[in-house]
């Protein structure tokens, strides 16, 4: 008798699963896509970091001491410069992440006996990737000066190691994790508000059959998109405001940079998240379908972008994924203004992708908007 009533069912949830294709495919593929996220894009063991090296030595001393740089795997000399200006630029910029700086007198310091001093400017914002370099570059100053005491080419009678390393770490020197993490707290905040916000209460008002009244009216399309938007700009604008101040009251987040230029920055984001909103309601037939979605462009952004896990650790594969990723783009702003306090002259070149990414995808959403309430 229960079997007769419980197969009927079983029956009808399996059909209905089946005709809802959009959740079927968001079952099977977000485990996957979990899997393969946290079996392959999430290395930690940061290697291949770009180097900006200024060598005033020119000697046969600081070429074995660069190559050793060189042979651990953690460093790449990307950038010979020729003085310490162009070393800041580009640690600044973001082009590199550790500056190494050999003084003119090294050979000789080293053949007479004194400890030759070597200066590394670590890029510190990111406290994981800077202990990887801080501690491998003491290590490889250890193991040269080893080497050079075994060779007997430093003199003996100094107590001091052959080769000091001066390690400087720029920009968060207490290796704060809160200082590298609430910066990219707003991004991720801002996104998960205005994209589920925006998605949920469009999706909500087709539900209700408020939509279609509003397109009868004499509102034109843009208007009412605009009408829709702006709401949430003002939403999003107050949340990180209040995220922000919390970050410094509450964490000691220093904000170095310029506050007016932090707000209008984030404007490109905001189009861009609020886009994604907007893509997401024409997709979605329910809430709840607007809700798994959310949640599905979510998990790329939190993993992909460098909010947590540095970007110069994944695969290639990974790492371009991420170019795709607004927030990518945010978290190097974000930091760069608050942790760097660096200007629109190194910030340029994240604001002009993230402004075409965002443009392309209000475009795309309000294309497909059209399309679906027509």
């Amino acid at each position: 008798m229960i079997k007769s009533r419980l197969l009927p069912i079983l029956k009808k949830e399996f059909i209905q699963i089946r005709r809802d294709r959009l959740t079927l495919a968001m079952i099977l593929i977000m485990p996957v896509f979990q899997l393969v996220l946290f079996g392959y894009a999430l290395n930690t063991d940061v290697k291949h970091l770009p180097t900006a090296v200024y060598d005033q030595s020119r000697s046969q001393e600081s070429r074995e001491l660069l190559e050793a740089f060189k042979n651990s795997k953690y460093f790449n000399l990307d950038y010979y410069v020729q003085g310490i200006p162009e070393v800041t630029r580009l640690v600044d910029g973001g082009k590199a992440v550790v500056g190494i700086v050999i003084p003119p007198d090294f050979e000789r310091d080293l053949k007479t006996g004194k400890s030759a001093q070597v200066q590394v400017i670590v890029d510190a914002s990111d406290p994981s990737i800077a202990s990887s370099a801080i501690n491998t570059a003491a290590a490889i100053g250890q193991v040269r000066s080893l080497e050079i005491i075994t060779s007997g080419a430093g003199s003996s009678h100094n107590q001091v190691l052959p080769v000091d390393m001066r390690i400087r770490a720029w920009y968060n020197s207490d290796l704060s994790s809160a200082n590298f993490l609430v910066p990219g707290l707003l991004g991720i905040i801002l996104q998960m508000a205005t994209t589920m916000l925006t998605s949920m209460a469009i999706v909500r008002e087709r539900e209700r059959g408020t939509l279609e009244q509003l397109i009868v009216t004499p509102v034109k399309r843009y208007e009412l998109m605009v009408g829709k938007i702006i709401p949430y700009v003002l939403v999003g604008y107050v949340q990180i405001s209040l995220a922000l101040y919390l970050g410094v009251t509450l964490f000691d987040v220093p904000v170095k940079g310029s506050v007016t230029l932090f707000y209008v920055l984030t404007l490109f984001f905001l189009t861009a998240t609020l886009g994604l909103g907007i893509l997401i309601s024409t997709l979605a037939k329910n809430q709840m379908q607007a809700l798994q979605m959310s949640f599905f462009v979510f998990l790329p952004s939190i993993y992909l972008s460098g909010f947590i896990f540095p970007r110069e650790g994944m695969p290639d594969w990974a790492a371009a994924i991420g170019y795709a990723i607004p927030l990518t783009y945010y978290l190097h702003i974000l930091r760069g203004i608050i942790l760097k306090g660096i200007g629109i002259e190194y910030l340029w070149k994240d604001v002009l992708p993230l402004g075409l990414l965002g443009l392309g995808i209000i475009v795309l959403s309000i294309s497909r908007f059209r399309k679906k309430i027509e």
